[in-house]
């Protein structure tokens, strides 16, 4: 079956990317012996006419869109991104009538009312690469659909409950030849790397668990380095491990950093640390492997409101980190996440207070948690009327403490004028 896969991501945010998730399921869809065409709308100017130009010369009988963000969790002017999504349905559904498949992070978190709101005709939630070739065969052969794991079809909910993949190294990794000459040659272009998913911690706000389950699963370090290798040997030199968690569990990223160190490759990565387990050998490894740049996902220096959090660490414990980072020549970007529940003005100048004292690189911060189903700030969000049971949260609801607003917008204001390290 002919089969086009389009990333309908256009917002670069921090980096550009190339869709991971997405060149994942095409090499899945490959390997499956279907014919697979995958359309990146990231650096296109004209999305309309590439789209045309693909469904015109190719003639897919399904497609595939990805569905990376919802929105792009900003408290203050909070842009939808579906409507983007939209018209990219909208333009095929002119040219074909090929079953349209959504999937990708942002759909796996609101499924049913993603599906309804974009008009697709099938979703599947979560991983794709085992459902959405099985998929294929039963829409090739006229099959029936019901019963297939994470599979939504309008309507019609979910079919059968979504399933993990038990062991990732079964799964086929993208190569290199996805790119073209342009993206190889674009300096700014990183390479993103998942090495494990699913996480345990249930941080009170996030939706990694309800994206990739609660059950943290590997991939071999081996193949992960002779993944990075084959990239490197491509001319990519950026890479970015998009794990929430890279330091977790701490003998694996260990051993990780040990395989791509074996390779003497001449490439620069960064990483987002859990800032708990991370001793200096691990620091050490990281520096020697490569990693220039580190994330530290702290989000307070209050005590109180990291435990508010499901936070597994104590400010002191990032600041033995920062520390560490520092003497290996690590650059750290810090996150805070202010406004949450229990938050006062004191806890935020604890905050403040306790930033300045790292002096780090560069500092990102988010005043207002953009709200997602299954957590439970969500739960706590509908117990204080923020939100009604009936809301479905695609589009963005925020968590601010109602005593903040006004107040916490003017001193982030006044603060960040003498800290130009400072994003919002």
């Amino acid at each position: 079956m002919k089969v086009l896969l389009i990333s309908a991501n256009t917002e670069q945010f921090n980096m550009p990317v190339i869709p991971l998730g997405l060149a994942c399921v095409s090499a899945a869809v490959a390997k499956a012996g279907h014919d697979v065409n995958m359309l990146d709308l990231m650096f296109e100017t004209n999305v309309s006419a590439i789209i045309k130009k693909a469904i015109t010369e190719f003639c897919p009988k399904c497609i595939g869109i990805s569905v990376r963000n919802i929105d792009d969790q900003n408290f203050e002017a909070p842009v939808f991104l579906l409507d983007k999504v939209k018209e990219v349905i909208s333009v095929c559904r002119e040219l074909t009538d090929a079953p349209i498949v959504l999937g990708g992070a942002g759909y796996s978190i609101f499924p049913e009312s993603t599906l309804t709101y974009l008009n697709a005709d099938l979703g599947i939630a979560c991983e794709g690469e085992i459902a959405f070739p099985v998929l294929l065969s039963r829409l090739e052969n006229g099959h029936d659909l019901s019963g297939l794991p994470g599979l939504y079809i309008r309507s019609r909910s979910l079919q059968s409950a979504i399933e993990f993949a038990g062991r990732l190294d079964a799964l086929t990794l993208p190569d290199p030849g996805i790119l073209s000459v342009s993206m190889v040659k674009n300096k700014q272009l990183w390479i993103p790397v998942q090495t494990r998913r699913g996480c345990p911690l249930k941080c009170s706000y996030c939706s990694t668990p309800v994206i990739e389950g609660t059950i943290i699963r590997k991939r071999s370090p081996e193949i992960i380095a002779d993944w990075i290798e084959k990239w490197a040997e491509a001319g990519c030199r950026k890479f970015f491990f998009v794990d929430n968690t890279f330091n977790l569990p701490p003998a694996y990223a260990k051993k990780l950093c040990r395989s791509i160190t074996e390779r003497n490759l001449d490439i620069s990565w960064s990483c987002i640390l859990y800032p708990k387990n991370v001793d200096e050998e691990l620091v050490e490894l990281l520096a020697a492997a490569g990693c220039k740049h580190v994330s530290l996902g702290f989000e307070s220096g209050s005590e109180q409101i990291l435990k508010n959090l499901n936070k597994r660490f104590l400010p002191e414990d990032v600041r033995k980190i920062s520390t560490l980072l520092v003497h290996h020549n690590i650059e750290r970007m810090g996150f805070l996440l202010l406004g949450t529940p229990g938050e006062t003005r004191e806890t935020v100048e604890e905050s403040l207070a306790f930033v300045d004292s790292l002096q780090l690189d560069a500092l990102k911060i988010t005043a207002g948690v953009r709200i997602y189903p299954s957590t439970q700030l969500a739960e706590i969000a509908e117990k204080q009327g923020v939100i009604t049971s009936q809301n479905n949260l695609l589009h963005p609801c925020f968590y601010l403490v109602p005593k903040l607003e006004g107040w916490l917008s003017e001193r982030l204001k006044k603060w960040m004028a003498s800290r130009p390290y400072v994003i919002r």
